[in-house]
């Protein structure tokens, strides 16, 4: 028993170090490895890597990733949140709620939340600030919807927690639309009610009412992206093609439309953006791989089956299990980032889960929506960063303090639908 938590402490001590997540889980794993193996290790350790990324399912991975790398260098944020204001301009709070709509709409585009929050909050922000949002309100709108992205397909963590778990990828992309549209209604729905318990915090419209005319003309700046991300998940969807498949169509159409629609592509912004699009797959990949290395001595030496029989060997309920799981997964988020967090964890859990009767589907869904509090919390809310980014006339500090409310709200959706899984299992099951 002593040798995983030795293998436990050498994978923390190496992050600590600071040293690259990849690493820690490889040199960890081969560790571990060697120690119940020997020698044997270092033939056991690049079979897990290798047949981890050999996965037809993670084609979609760099594809999707580029498809959203491109639409984010054209216009379409910009639009977006320029549509959803003339139309939503009647409303209280209007301009936040329209963020929440734009990053919506845009992480079905873009499938990065990061990425969502650039483009959204470099126009949003200013916007919000210049007609007297208070500086809260306009952060904390902007951070949290760009976190949708994970949620609402085509999303990287679904690609990733099926690779993983085995679970198909059609089907976390549907069973991630109820949830998705759930938790922007949710947002959407705290921003009119906190703005009307305090309406100084956001000051009614003082520009002419839009005709109709103009709101319909708004929609032709972001009608190209939208017709392609509905062709790409109807293709899934309906059979027609596999995600794989539908992804090289979508980044095709997307280089299409930033190139000849748009027309904001150069050699030189096209070679920045494929060259962004491999670091970021290959960073990817390699946490994927050397996840696997670790998660096979897991399973060596038995851990999950230990963790799973500890837990159910308590009495407690299910439910009263799968909280306190939520909020490990909550805590773990605040230290270390989505993708090591779904190639670390899904192994360990998932038999657990699956030995209280629920659906793998069912908690790769809850698990992304667990990740979108993790990537707008400190230290490693990535979402809270990319803002300051693109926005710096505002502070980390306060950026922080903005979130809290907003995570407050996904908290609670998240404990809805992991206490009624049907409500996110439905959509799966009706298709």
């Amino acid at each position: 028993m002593i040798e995983p938590i030795l293998v436990v402490v050498v994978l923390l001590g190496l992050i600590g170090a600071g040293a690259p997540i990849f690493l820690a889980l490889g040199a960890s794993g081969l560790l571990g490895l060697y120690m119940a193996r020997g020698s044997l290790a270092f033939f056991f350790a690049p079979t897990s890597f290798f047949g981890q990324l050999n996965s037809f399912e993670l084609i979609a991975l760099p594809l999707f990733i580029l498809m959203g790398n491109v639409l984010g260098a054209t216009p379409v944020g910009r639009n977006l949140f320029h549509a959803a204001s003339l139309w939503l301009q009647w409303l209280r709070g209007g301009l936040a709620i329209s963020t929440v709509g734009a990053s919506a709409v845009f992480g079905a585009v873009s499938g990065v939340s990061v990425a969502g929050v650039a483009a959204v909050g470099s126009i949003a922000v200013p916007q919000m600030l210049e007609r007297g949002y208070s500086r809260h309100l306009a952060a904390g709108s902007v951070a949290s919807s760009g976190a949708l992205a994970m949620l609402i397909p085509p999303s990287v963590p679904f690609i990733i927690y099926g690779a993983v778990s085995g679970v198909s990828v059609g089907a976390l992309f549907i069973g991630g639309i109820v949830p998705g549209i759930a938790l922007a209604l949710a947002l959407s729905l705290y921003i009119y009610v906190r703005v009307w318990l305090n309406p100084h915090e956001a000051p009614p419209a003082t520009e002419p009412k839009p005709t109709t005319g103009e709101k319909v003309r708004a929609l032709g700046g972001i009608w190209h992206a939208l017709l392609l991300v509905f062709i790409v998940l109807g293709a899934i969807y309906s059979g027609i093609a596999t995600p794989s498949e539908a992804a090289a169509f979508g980044a095709a159409g997307a280089l299409f439309i930033a190139g000849f629609v748009f027309r904001c592509l150069d050699w030189t912004r096209t070679r920045e953006i494929f060259i962004s699009s491999i670091k970021v797959s290959g960073a990817i990949m390699l946490i994927i791989g050397c996840a696997k290395i670790f998660g096979d001595y897991l399973n060596l030496v038995r851990v999950p089956e230990n963790v799973s029989a500890a837990l159910t060997a308590t009495d407690l309920p299910g439910w009263a299990i799968l909280t306190l799981i939520m909020i490990a997964l909550v805590l773990l988020g605040m230290l270390v980032d989505a993708v090591s967090l779904i190639v670390v964890t899904t192994p360990i859990l998932l038999p657990l889960v699956t030995a209280l009767g629920y659906d793998p589907l069912w908690f790769g869904i809850v698990l992304v929506m667990n990740l979108e509090i993790a990537v707008v919390t400190p230290p490693v809310g990535l979402n809270l960063y990319a803002l300051k980014g693109v926005c710096p006339q505002l502070k980390v500090e306060e950026i922080i303090r903005s979130v809290v409310p907003f995570v407050g709200v996904q908290f609670v959706l998240l404990m809805i639908f992991v206490l009624f899984p049907e409500l996110s299992l439905w959509l799966p099951g009706l298709l």
